[in-house]
């Protein structure tokens, strides 16, 4: 029994030193294996005892240095920052910008950018963001508060042209700069939507005004128009039209009348009627 447990118990010591030999193992082969693999999207740059290799490695199987060579992998796929920040316009009105960037590292430049800032999560917070908020201030400040919100696709163009310079001296490529929005005080949102009414209402007095000058030239061309012909009816009744009309008139009675003479009675004398048989015995 005593040797049964004592056996046992050997077996159990020699568990860790089995697994401490095999992690270490593991780890000798992961430092003396001399193949890198750089994934699609990526670069590499290699070190050499801490001095910075200009040239980095593109995609796919690369052989170094076990032991002196080690390879930072940076992605130089296209990055998004979303931030927030203040700025004042030129009339001093105080503006809360937020925007969208999207950038990406140059993979030729990669070596130099991770040797003086750092990988892409090192570039993003001590380039990219500080870059973003100067950037906003100094164009937001050439704009009034008003030009801010109807000039938008101009400011955000130079925002962006303002970024690009001051970021490809890092080796920074600005793709685009999107979803650019501002938010003002209360004050002066209501001193907006107050004279947005107001030129609402400018704007319908014109067109009510302009409807009415219409409609007054339309009815004075109308009455001209009304004028004129009664002017030419007019013209056209000469003493010789009113007596061909009354010769006209005078036509008809005729073509109507039957061939028998009026007949009454009164004081003058009257009409004797002939009998077409008064004559025959």
């Amino acid at each position: 029994m005593f040797n049964s447990a004592s056996s046992s118990s050997s077996r159990l010591g020699a568990l860790p030193k089995f697994a401490l030999g095999t992690v270490a193992v593991i780890v000798l082969i992961s430092l003396i294996n001399p193949v890198r693999v750089v994934q699609s999207g990526t670069r590499g740059v290699i070190t050499t005892f801490g001095k910075v290799d200009p040239e980095p490695l593109g995609e796919g199987l690369h052989f170094v240095i076990p032991m002196v060579n080690r390879v930072h992998m940076i992605d130089v796929r296209l990055q998004k920052n979303e931030g927030k920040g203040v700025a004042a316009s030129r009339d001093l009105q105080q503006v809360s910008v937020s925007a969208a960037l999207n950038w990406r590292l140059d993979p030729a430049l990669v070596a130099q950018t991770y040797q003086s800032i750092g990988n892409e999560h090192a570039v993003a917070v001590r380039v990219i963001e500080p870059a973003a908020q100067e950037s906003t201030k100094a164009i937001a400040a050439q704009y009034t508060a008003e030009e801010l919100v109807t000039k938008r696709t101009e400011v955000s163009t130079k925002i962006r042209d303002a970024l690009e310079q001051r970021l490809k001296r890092h080796g920074v490529i600005v793709d685009s700069l999107a979803a650019v929005n501002y938010d003002f005080s209360a004050v002066f949102d209501k001193a907006i939507e107050a004279k947005v009414e107001a030129e609402q209402k400018k704007l319908t007095a014109e067109r009510d005004l302009e409807r009415i000058k219409v409609e007054a030239e339309q009815a004075l061309a109308k009455a001209r128009g009304e004028a004129e012909s009664l002017k030419a009816k007019r013209l056209e009744i000469t003493p010789e039209l009113l007596r061909l009309k009354q010769l006209e008139n005078e036509a008809d009675a005729i073509k109507k009348w039957d061939g028998r003479l009026p007949q009454y009675t009164g004081a003058g004398t009257p009409f004797i009627q002939m009998n077409s048989g008064a004559g025959k015995q």
